[in-house]
Order: C-alpha cells, then structure tokens, then sequence
C-alpha cells in the first residue's frame, strides 16, 4: 500500500506534463494580442518629457493626437529593440508622421540621453515611470507602437520593434481615416 502512495506524485507531475504539452502544441507562437485595437485609446494622464525631467506639463494619451493622427511608440532607454528600430521613427518623423513616445518604466534623465544620442524622432514624450500607461496599452513589453486615427481610435498595433517597412505602411495606412463623400444638400422644396 505505501508503495502506491509514493506513487501518487508521480502521476500527477505525469498528467502536468501532458497537459501543459498539450496546451503548447494547441498555441500559435506567431499569436501576439490586438484587444485595443478598434477601441479608445485609454485617457492615461502622464507628465511630459521637458528638458531631462517629467512636467511640469501633463497630458492625457488621446489629447496628445490633438485631432489628428499618430503612432503612439512606448520606448524605453534601457531597451535593446528600441536602439534598433530608432532609425525607422525617425525616418517617419522626416516623413511627417506624428509619433507620440511614452518612455515606459524610464527616468527622464536617461530617456534624455538616449534621444540625444540618437536624435529625437518624437513630436512630444510622455513619461510612464510606473509603468500605468504600459497597463492600459496592455502591453507585453517594449517596443510597441499602436497606431492611433484622429478621432482617437487605435487601428492597427505593432509588438517589437518597427524594422519591416510594409508593417511601417500597415500602420500608417491604418490610422488615416477613410475617405468620406461630402454630405449633399437636401432639396429645397418648390
């Protein structure tokens, strides 16, 4: 009898294993998470980057568009696939494309640095010490860039660094808002 119970423990580790592998056969690794998308984008008030300090300005997430489109990057300094998508931000930044940055769980005495040392491709930053603005982006880490249309709407997101130019236009193509035909007048009656 006490042989079947040293046994016990074995066959539940046994029966974890099978179904922690069939959990990860049944999951798509390509899968990354896009609930925002379609959705407001949260009204997260964050202090703005001036100089190398947080304020003494604030700003909420939809105010920073100010009615019109942009990509909201949520960078950091300490962050490898940030350096490396860099120069791409600052080719949209050349191109005209507001970029709106969230330095996420940052000092602004480093975020400073890092957009001296390879230029500073934002129309504003915002700083995200805590890391609030990163938990209602519902983000997985840094960089993620969410692309954002002048009524305030997230159309389209990027997990991990912006590198390929076709996810580029993906989401610059994304946050313009559809053309729309001009309203007609109502006839006048006779």
């Amino acid at each position: 009898m006490n042989r079947w119970l040293a046994l016990i423990p074995l066959v539940v580790l046994v029966a974890l294993a099978a179904l922690f592998v069939g959990w990860s056969l049944k999951r798509d690794p390509a899968f990354k998470p896009d609930a925002l998308v379609g959705q407001t984008i949260p009204e997260t008030v964050l202090p703005m980057l001036s100089g190398d300090e947080a304020g003494p300005g604030n700003l909420d997430l939809k105010t920073a568009g100010v009615g019109r489109p942009m990509l909201v990057n949520v960078f950091a300094s300490w962050c490898a696939p940030c350096r490396i998508e860099h120069p791409k931000l600052l080719a949209l930044k050349a191109r005209g494309v507001a970029v709106v940055g969230v330095a996420y769980k940052d000092e602004p005495v480093a975020t400073r640095a890092f957009l001296d040392e390879l230029g500073d491709p934002y129309a504003m930053v915002l700083v995200d010490r805590e890391g609030r603005a990163g938990l209602d982006l519902g983000i997985s880490g840094v960089p993620e860039t969410f692309a954002v249309d002048a009524m305030g709407r997230i159309t389209a997101k990027q997990s991990g660094p912006l590198l390929d130019d076709a996810d580029i236009a993906r989401l610059v193509a994304s946050m313009q808002a559809p053309p729309r035909s001009a309203p007609s007048p109502a006839p006048r009656p006779q």
